[in-house]
């Protein structure tokens, strides 16, 4: 059965959106896309809510930019063929290898995990991921921590109110001093 992961950057006061929606803050040096160019390798389907769909069109046409250099196409010909599931109430209709979700959430993560195939399920967007951590359906939390207090926005971890004890499976520093922690939940 595969896992399922959420995977983001995160300021230290832990948010992955400041409070002015920005999060220039995270933008990944050529040490980072090669790491999340890794990380990418390991998804089997990416699950996606509207907002972060439509930030991630960019990649659809990212390999026609002549001023990309190879790191950035190189995330692009993965990203690109990977299956998407898109939750959204106002889109009809998706682009690329892209899929509108026809159930809720929870059913759409209990037939993926039941189908064959290599790779993790995993989360994009942050409600998306809430829904699926106050569901209890998340199975690992990933996150690029960077040397940032932001003040608010949108918060990496909801508040659930519920308790979720992790075990640490992973860390590493980076040179940029952006922080990996990868937890896993016991269950």
């Amino acid at each position: 059965m595969r896992d399922v992961t959420f995977s983001m950057g995160i300021s230290l006061d832990g948010y992955i959106v400041g409070p002015d929606g920005q999060f220039n803050w995270s933008e990944p040096d050529e040490e980072m896309y090669r790491f999340v160019t890794d990380e990418i390798r390991e998804v089997g389907v990416h699950l996606l809510g509207r907002r972060l769909y439509e930030t991630m069109l960019y990649w659809e046409t990212a390999d026609q930019d002549p001023s990309r250099d190879e790191s950035l196409l190189e995330w692009a010909s993965i990203w690109n063929p990977l299956p998407k599931v898109v939750f959204s109430t106002t889109l009809s209709e998706v682009q690329g290898n892209a899929r509108l979700a026809t159930g809720g959430l929870a059913e759409e993560i209990e037939r993926l995990r039941a189908e064959p195939g290599a790779g993790h399920i995993a989360l994009g967007g942050a409600m998306l991921a809430a829904e699926a951590a106050g569901l209890g359906l998340i199975d690992e939390y990933r996150a690029r921590v960077y040397p940032v207090l932001v003040g608010g926005g949108i918060p990496f971890f909801p508040q659930a109110e519920r308790r979720v004890d992790l075990e640490l499976v992973e860390t590493r520093t980076f040179s940029s001093s952006v922080n990996y922690v990868r937890y896993r939940v016991v269950h």
